[in-house]
C-alpha cells in the first residue's frame, strides 16, 4: 500500500522517476547503501519528530548526518523522534521505508543542507526494499520542502 502511494504521488505530478525495488532489505542506511552500491551519505534518511505544540514534521538528511541538538532546538524548539507505530500512522510508511512522498496526511517537510553534499541521493520509496534516485533540488521542489541546517 505504501509503495503504491508513492507511485500515485509521482504519477499525479507527472514525475518520471523509476522506483528501484530490491530483493533485500534497505531498511537501514547501511543496508540501503550496500544494496544500491553507494556510499552511506547518499542515502537520504527521513526522520519523524514531534515538535512544539505537538506538530509532526519530517526531516530528510544525509545518511551519515547526525542531528545537532542545539541547531535542532534553535530551529524547531524541543523535539522528540516518534515511536515506530506513530511514524507509520502519521506517514503511511513503515519504519525503514519512510520518505517524503505519498504521505498518509500532509506534513511539513524539511531538508537538511547535508543533502547538498551530493548531486543525487536515494530516499526510500514507501517500503523497506525500495528507493528512488533524485537530486536534492528536485526533492525540495516536489515535496515543497524547506531547507534547514540542523545536522
Amino acid at each position: 500500500m505504501s509503495l503504491q502511494s508513492v507511485r500515485d504521488f509521482f504519477l499525479s505530478r507527472d514525475i518520471q522517476l523509476p522506483i528501484i525495488e530490491t530483493d533485500v532489505s534497505t531498511a537501514t542506511v547501511a543496508l540501503a547503501a550496500e544494496a544500491h552500491g553507494v556510499e552511506p551519505g547518499r542515502i537520504a534518511k527521513t526522520l519523524a519528530f514531534r515538535v512544539a505544540e505537538g506538530r509532526v514534521i519530517l526531516l530528510v538528511a544525509s545518511g551519515v548526518a547526525r542531528i545537532d541538538n542545539r541547531k535542532f532546538k534553535d530551529t524547531f524548539g524541543k523535539g522528540k523522534m516518534l515511536p515506530p507505530d506513530e511514524v507509520a500512522a502519521s506517514t503511511g510508511h513503515p519504519v525503514g521505508g519512510v520518505c517524503p512522498f505519498g504521505l498518509a496526511q500532509p506534513l511539513p517537510i524539511y531538508l537538511d543542507k547535508s543533502l547538498n553534499d551530493f548531486d543525487e541521493v536515494l530516499p526510500a520509496a514507501g517500503s523497506v526494499n525500495s528507493a528512488i534516485r533524485i537530486t536534492p533540488a528536485l526533492m525540495a521542489s516536489v515535496t515543497l520542502g524547506q531547507w534547514v541546517d540542523v545536522c
